[in-house]
């Protein structure tokens, strides 16, 4: 039973209310965790307005992609509906996406073991990292994978993020499929956390400079 009606046309209820506060807090949490790594001036490629704007977008994308797997699941005759409008969200997030690839790879490294460090001479070569094993700097801020690993990840978010779930949307409109949505979920949620990695992977951490016998 609604608990009140907005302009005669839109019955309000409990569920209403609670899916509108949780959209909200959804979005709050992508702007304030984008903002966390975009505040970071030390880390050129995640300095950008580009970062907040892929987590917006790929975020809702996913979002929208889980709402059309699960009204293909239970039915619920809202498939075209969100499937339209995670298929513009993925396409918005490949072009911003797309955008910070190509300019963190134009990006030229402002620092080196000099400034790592804060030394000035003009000759310097680390010969140990200073301790004898491992610590939280040198497993939390270098991935450890060869540059093959790191290309191969960003091939495949690349194609299981984009074009992938966005083709298996358009064959269940086609298909009038129930199971396609679901598929296409299933596959953009595993090429966000492949996304994910890489935009880790991706940052050139200072500190690595100074632990880079372990790097």
């Amino acid at each position: 039973m609604p608990l009140f009606t907005v302009a005669d046309a839109l019955p309000v209820d409990l569920t209403l209310i609670i899916g509108f506060l949780g959209s909200v807090a959804a979005f709050a949490l992508f702007i304030c965790t984008a903002m966390i790594y975009a505040s970071l001036k030390f880390l050129q490629e995640w300095h950008s307005p580009l970062t907040v704007a892929n987590y917006m977008l790929l975020g809702i994308a996913s979002g929208f992609m889980l709402a059309a797997a699960f009204s293909a699941y239970t039915g619920v005759d809202l498939v075209a509906f969100f499937g339209t409008w995670a298929v513009i969200f993925t396409l918005m997030g490949l072009i911003t996406r797309g955008a910070s690839l190509i300019r963190n790879r134009n990006l030229r490294c402002k620092i080196e073991l000099k400034s790592a460090i804060g030394m000035r001479h003009s000759s310097m070569q680390q010969k140990a990292q200073g301790f004898m094993g491992g610590s939280f700097n040198t497993r939390e801020f270098f991935h450890g994978k060869t540059a093959a690993t790191v290309k191969a990840v960003k091939i495949s978010f690349l194609a299981l993020v984009f074009p992938i779930p966005v083709a298996f949307i358009a064959l269940a409109y086609i298909l009038e499929s129930g199971a396609l949505p679901m598929v296409a979920f299933a596959i953009q949620y595993l090429g966000l956390i492949a996304e994910r990695w890489y935009f880790f992977a991706e940052a050139k951490h200072p500190q690595n400079l100074y632990y880079q016998s372990m790097a």
